[in-house]
């Protein structure tokens, strides 16, 4: 079995989708790797580490991907990258599944078994391949990194001579799983942090944290089977709206993580909201790929509005490459390893298996994930 790493091409994607340890992992297995010539270079992955773990370095891409039984990437493979496959490969990427159907089409139609790493499903044995929560955590992370960077003020109370310095205030929204790394992130900075989520669960993991928590009060039920929220009816929106705003005036730093698979995101910050924040307020949306979750954020632009810095990052958690190439890698190790027939090295799907069921998106010619097969409500 052959498994092709091609460099990613998408702008601004630093990660690579393995890594010399994972490509030992393969070896191992009895697979060949081959990776191409530059590939890891932005997440500090020498072509020499490559070659040292076994694997082969190639120049051309068409070469790379004709003969692969499988292809790892980050990114869903391009129209190009299609045609360059052979039917019945496997392509194992983060393949947006909601935007772009006529790419999903397209590989349905050039006989490719492709699967959909965000789509893993949540479940105990699935944790080792969650790269949502993998690249999550980094994102989170950063994003209070970038605004404690950029708040013009300290985030911790300090105490000098000449006086007292108040810790800055941070409000999270979302406590998922980049929300809860934000919180933890701004608490060790210093700073006094609060937290709000839809789903009452989130209140016991963001108080562990040391946030305080915001949350409407509602009968509702707004989470997912899978524990992601769902979307929030009328008067539900109409009182979180109320909450925030008088929330989000007190604060320095807001970071918005909201986002319900398949949708795009909830706008929780109006300009109104933005504009009752003090200047110097900075706001990091962890949500802009998705549209975003305040109303003036701007797809991969850090922009100002009436005193407040707006920051639109895209791919946050690739703004720490190193990190999350080498956790993203892993997560595709650990489920391309489920499909690897340890006697023989070669691949082995077995097509029962939750896991593989939940991901898969298309084989045998046809879409063939619930969510986006034919009739679907997408």
């Amino acid at each position: 079995m052959k498994i092709a790493v091609p460099a990613e091409t998408q702008s601004g994607e630093s990660r690579v989708a393995a890594t010399p340890e994972t490509v030992k992992r393969y070896i191992a297995l009895g697979a060949t790797v081959a990776v191409e010539a530059g590939a890891g270079e932005r997440s500090y992955l020498a072509d020499e580490a490559y070659r040292e773990a076994g694997a082969t370095i190639a120049t051309d891409r068409s070469s790379l991907l004709k003969d692969a039984d499988v292809v790892l990437a980050v990114r869903r493979p391009s129209a190009d990258d299609i045609a360059m496959m052979k039917a019945g490969a496997a392509a194992i990427a983060l393949m947006d599944p909601w935007s772009d159907r006529a790419g999903i089409d397209a590989m349905a139609e050039r006989g490719l078994v492709a699967f959909a790493m965000e789509l893993m499903p949540r479940i105990t044995r699935a944790q080792s391949m969650d790269v949502l929560s993998s690249q999550a955590n980094l994102a989170g992370y950063k994003a209070a990194i970038d605004a404690a960077a950029t708040f013009g003020r300290a985030f911790p109370m300090m105490m000098t001579a000449a006086g007292t310095i108040p810790p800055a205030r941070v409000f999270v929204m979302g406590a998922g799983v980049a929300g809860l790394q934000a919180i933890a992130t701004a608490k060790r900075l210093g700073a006094i942090v609060s937290a709000t989520d839809v789903r009452r669960a989130a209140e016991e993991q963001a108080k562990s944290l040391g946030a305080n928590f915001v949350m409407v009060e509602s009968g509702e039920d707004l989470e997912t089977a899978g524990g992601y929220a769902k979307e929030m009816s009328e008067d539900y929106q109409r009182r979180q709206a109320e909450l925030i705003a008088e929330t989000v005036k007190k604060q320095d730093v807001v970071i918005t993580t909201a986002l319900i698979p398949g949708r795009p995101a909830p706008t929780l910050l109006t300009r109104e909201m933005v504009e009752s924040m003090k200047p110097g307020s900075v706001i990091v949306d962890l949500a802009v790929e998705r549209g975003g979750n305040c109303a003036l954020s701007k797809p991969g632009e850090t922009v100002e509005h009436n005193g407040v810095t707006i920051i639109g990052h895209l791919n946050m958690a690739g703004r720490l490459a190193g990190n999350a190439s080498q956790l993203y890698a892993k997560n595709l190790q650990n489920f391309l390893e489920l499909m690897i027939d340890a006697d023989t090295g070669t691949l082995k799907v077995n097509w029962e298996d939750e896991i593989v069921q939940g991901t898969a998106l298309t084989r045998d010619g046809k879409v063939v994930h619930p969510m986006l097969a034919e009739g679907a409500d997408a």
